[in-house]
Order: structure tokens, then C-alpha cells, then sequence
């Protein structure tokens, strides 16, 4: 039985909405704050905008990923969603940005995708490890955007 995957983890940033947005919106960025991802390469030109497209190197479970994902919606400052057809597992990210107050931004990331053939049955396994992994990317981000540093491996809920 093939399952969706559908992650969601968040934190609250002690930075402003357009600071946090404009960091983590740009994908030449990711391999600083996301624990699984080697580098990125951008295949259209910056800066990110609808139809703009990155290679990714990725490690996840134990297996090197390569994927090339498409920005398909993009707000500024609001929403950012990438999505990719490729490989085992087609997945989309959505990242939105939302003041809490004057100094605080709330951050959404979510990870949606139909595992299909082995990746399929794994879904359950993928998806807890992806939550694991989305609580220490949150985590390094709030840490780098705050100014201080957070321990390899420390996860922070929110």
C-alpha cells in the first residue's frame, strides 16, 4: 500500500518576517541551515522567482539524493513552494513566513509527496525520519538567524 507523506514542523524566529523569509526563501542558502542537503545549483538565474529551478545534492537515510526542484508559487515574505517530479519520491516544500510580533516570525516548512514503489511502503519510516530532520533544519536556521550557534544534532519543538 503506497502512503503520503505529509510533514509539517515550525518554530517562532526572533528575527522580522523579512529577514527570515529572505534567508531561508533563497535556496543558495539551504546547505548552511538544512542538515541533509550537500549543495545546491541553481539552473536558472537568481534571484528565486516562479519557474526558477536548483539542483540539489542531498543524504537522507543513508542514500545520496539528487533532485532538481521548480519554484511553482512564490509571495514574498508570505509563501514559497518548490516541487519536484523526480526519482522514487516526487515531493513539494512549502515554506510560509508569519509575524508573530513586531520582532518574531513563525515559520512553516512542510514536506508533501506519493513515495511510489519501495518508497512507498517505507512512507511511514520516511516521513519520521523527514520530521526529524525538518526539527534540526528549523532548529540550525533559528539558531544562524538569531546569532547564536545550536549543538549538531539539538532539535528545538515548537
Amino acid at each position: 500500500m503506497v502512503s503520503d507523506v505529509d510533514v509539517l514542523t515550525e518554530t517562532v524566529i526572533r528575527r522580522p518576517v523579512a529577514e527570515v523569509a529572505a534567508y531561508a526563501g533563497d535556496p543558495t542558502n539551504a546547505p548552511e541551515w538544512y542538515v541533509n542537503i550537500a549543495s545546491v545549483e541553481w539552473e536558472t538565474p537568481p534571484p528565486v522567482g516562479v519557474g526558477s529551478r536548483m539542483a540539489f545534492v542531498a543524504r537522507f537515510l543513508g542514500r545520496r539524493l539528487a533532485y532538481t526542484y521548480e519554484v511553482v508559487e512564490l509571495v514574498p515574505g508570505e509563501r514559497l513552494v518548490m516541487r519536484t517530479a523526480q526519482g522514487p519520491f516526487p515531493m513539494e516544500t512549502t515554506y510560509t513566513w508569519q509575524a508573530v510580533d513586531d520582532g518574531a516570525t513563525r515559520m512553516t516548512l512542510r514536506n508533501t509527496g506519493r513515495p511510489s514503489g519501495f518508497a512507498g511502503m517505507a512512507a511511514p519510516v520516511m516521513a519520521a525520519a523527514m520530521r526529524r530532520a525538518n526539527r534540526k533544519d528549523l532548529a540550525a536556521l533559528k539558531g544562524r538567524l538569531e546569532g547564536r550557534s545550536v549543538p549538531p544534532g539539538a532539535a528545538e519543538g515548537h
